[in-house]
């Protein structure tokens, strides 16, 4: 029986057992594109959240510090704004294509694609992280400098673990966004998820079928991403009920702690 012949569901079948290997590999190519660029973009919004919210002192700071920081926070929330202003596809073809020919610089199809999802994850979680920061109690910055620690000690031992438990959600929004908007990456080559169902429908017009496989796949993938990351939070959070320590037990702690010094 030749594939014209077939019904729907037959067709669905027939997709999946001679093309399962390549459907599978590219889900994969997908995971590890939307992993590791979610991951170096948490990196790049955590550095230029934190920048964008280091505060700028008049009399204490020098004028060329001043200046620098200024310059440096406006280039910064340029980045944030193009990044965040324009469409994926759009910035892998400026990237792969256009970079290659006005300024000679070779990017290869990989390092283009985690590069472009990267930055464009960078961006969004740079207002996140600075979302992230202001909405810690300023309190906690008075309290870590009220006893000596400098602006700094105070980020990275008392703000930065607080902000981060705040934007996890969102850390969890663009990892899954990720999942999804890899498939544009498919204009410069890459043969993931979606470039596979263009390839198998282009090759026997089973768009509908090949397109119906991809979509049980996609929502598999994010839905199980979905499920691990809420486990993460919870599992952040701790036990809903915290036995609260004997006192004696931690007058001696203390006592020990104090003469070990």
């Amino acid at each position: 029986m030749s594939i014209s012949q077939m019904n729907f569901f037959q067709r669905i079948i027939y997709l999946l057992q001679t093309y399962w290997m390549s459907y599978l590999k590219g889900a994969g190519t997908t995971l590890v594109i939307a992993i590791i660029s979610t991951f170096i973009g948490c990196l790049i919004g955590f550095a230029v959240g934190i920048i964008q919210t280091i505060p700028v002192d008049k009399k204490r700071d020098s004028a060329p510090k001043r200046a620098l920081l200024k310059v440096v926070k406006i280039i910064l929330k340029a980045y944030v704004e193009i990044f965040r202003g324009t469409p994926m596809i759009v910035q892998a073809v400026f990237i792969y294509y256009g970079a290659a020919q006005v300024f000679n610089i070779q990017f290869g199809m990989w390092s283009a694609a985690f590069f472009v999802v990267s930055i464009n994850t960078g961006a969004y979680m740079a207002e996140s992280v600075r979302g992230g920061i202001i909405s810690v109690d300023p309190g906690q910055m008075e309290g870590a400098k009220a006893i000596g620690m400098t602006h700094f000690q105070a980020m990275l031992y008392v703000i930065i673990p607080q902000a981060f438990r705040n934007i996890i959600p969102q850390i969890g929004n663009n990892f899954i966004i990720n999942i999804k908007d890899t498939s544009v990456l498919s204009i410069i080559s890459i043969v993931d998820l979606f470039f596979v169902h263009k390839s198998v429908a282009g090759a026997l017009y089973t768009y509908f079928e090949s397109a119906t496989i991809v979509m049980v796949i996609y929502l598999i993938m994010t839905l199980v991403s979905s499920r691990l990351l809420l486990l993460w939070e919870k599992k952040l959070d701790g036990d809903e009920n915290f036995e609260l320590a004997d006192a004696m037990d931690v007058g001696t702690q203390f006592g020990q702690d104090i003469r070990g010094r």
